[in-house]
């Protein structure tokens, strides 16, 4: 819109036009004010009903809430207003008006269900703390990719739609293409791995996953965003030198970046950076100091996944982002590659907050024999992942890489209640549209 102010910009002594929605209405008698809304902020409208042409102020004040108009006028300094300034109109034109039954109240008045606000997105996203949100999330994404790029990764985009699954068939959603079986990917990590195969080396990933699983849980869904890191003659270590400055990345951009957003969601006191190195536990010292904890009901034994309740209770113990390292081999994927001295003992790794897994990662088998024997170990045909394994026989170098979840960094990041927060529009086993 051409001539158009924001909200924001409008300096006492200028005229100007505005666009944007009804924030809201307030008829005090003789004299009555509009607050209109846009990406930047609010501004009052004043309407005296004595001094103004008539119809101008009966479209002012019988506009609906969340209707979208245009205002032009001239601004003036009001102390008294939210912004302390507000603009006498001399036309109104209502663009779009809005029905006056709102699923959700955007001015924050009214609290409203998750499952309300996320039928009605669109509306949602109008409140400050829930644009706030994605505001951030921006900023943490655009950080990832910027310290990506520093540690000298190129950026990729692998296929969506494929022929088998990242660890066989299931967890699977399974599609027709062209008359063929098809799945939408787990993760890009078959493809991610060919890449550090290439003379790119070190690349990076920020794309869509898909998981059919049935979870129902405030921090699963299935369809994600996943944050992925590989690179050629890279060790395990390196990996998760690679993650934990991706994370600190993002909480200083964020913290530097996003000040306003953090006041608008009450962190800006609270917002604590990561500091110093993260601790690095093998998998047998979690478990030790889980057991320690006496908060599970029966203690951990070497080769038990770590339940909700014992990544919580080491999260406390630990109190801030840790590394678990050394997992047995037996339960991580047949591509983690095992330490040559001890093959019980994988190089897969995870990076935990406190709160829950953020990351899952490792040194991969670049060895075209030993990978074979890994599918066959964990039941998998090796002839249906032939494009893969074939280019183990091609001089595959030593290569690590991880995947990070971009929306649990994003939960964590913020203290959010529910994963669903995170994302504009979440795809769970009871949501499918919108």
């Amino acid at each position: 819109m051409q001539d158009r102010t924001y909200t924001a910009d409008a300096e006492p002594g200028e005229t100007v036009t505005v666009a944007g929605w009804v924030h809201e209405v307030r008829d005090l008698g003789g004299i009555a004010f509009l607050i209109l809304r846009d990406t930047t902020g609010k501004i009052q409208v004043k309407f005296e009903k004595d001094e103004m042409d008539e119809e101008l102020v009966e479209t002012g004040l019988g506009v609906s809430r969340e209707s979208v108009i245009t205002v032009s006028g001239a601004v003036d300094e009001e102390p008294r207003a939210p912004t302390g300034v507000e603009i006498t109109p001399v036309s109104l034109d209502v663009v779009a008006p809005a029905d006056p039954q709102l699923p959700l109240d955007p001015s924050e008045k009214v609290d409203a269900e998750l499952s309300t606000r996320l039928d009605n997105r669109t509306l949602d996203l109008r409140k400050d703390d829930v644009q706030a949100v994605f505001e951030i999330r921006a900023e943490i994404l655009r950080a990832a990719r910027e310290h990506f790029r520093e540690v000298g990764c190129t950026e990729i985009t692998t296929p969506k739609i494929v022929a088998t699954g990242t660890e066989g068939g299931t967890e699977l959603f399974p599609i027709t293409y062209f008359g063929e079986e098809a799945f939408m990917n787990q993760s890009p990590q078959l493809f991610k791995q060919l890449m550090a195969g290439s003379n790119l080396e070190r690349v990076f990933e920020i794309g869509p996953i898909f998981r059919a699983e049935e979870h129902n849980t405030p921090r699963h869904l299935n369809e994600a965003t996943s944050i992925d890191f590989e690179g050629a003659f890279c060790d395990h270590t390196d990996a998760m030198d690679v993650v934990e400055g991706v994370v600190k990345a993002a909480y200083e951009a964020v913290s530097e970046n996003c000040t306003e957003q953090l006041e608008t969601l009450g962190l800006a006191e609270e917002f604590d950076l990561p500091e110093g190195d993260f601790p690095r536990l093998t998998y047998e010292e979690a478990i030790e100091r889980i057991n320690a904890t006496g908060e599970l009901d029966e203690q951990l034994v070497w080769g038990d996944d770590l339940p909700t309740e014992g990544e919580k209770a080491l999260g406390g113990d630990v109190g801030g982002h840790y590394f678990i390292t050394d997992w047995p081999s037996e339960i991580k994927p047949f591509y983690i590659m095992d330490h040559e001295d001890d093959e019980q003992l994988s190089t897969g790794f995870d990076l935990m907050h406190p709160n829950m897994e953020l990351v899952s990662g490792g040194q991969r088998e670049h060895r075209y024999d030993e990978l074979v024997a890994g599918f066959e170990q964990q039941g998998l045909d090796p002839d249906q992942f032939d494009y893969y394994t074939k280019m183990f026989k091609y001089g595959m170098p030593p290569h690590a890489g991880f995947g990070l979840g971009g929306e649990r960094l994003v939960m964590t990041m913020l203290g959010l209640e529910n994963i669903r927060e995170a994302v504009l529009f979440p795809r769970d086993r009871q949501r499918l549209s919108p």
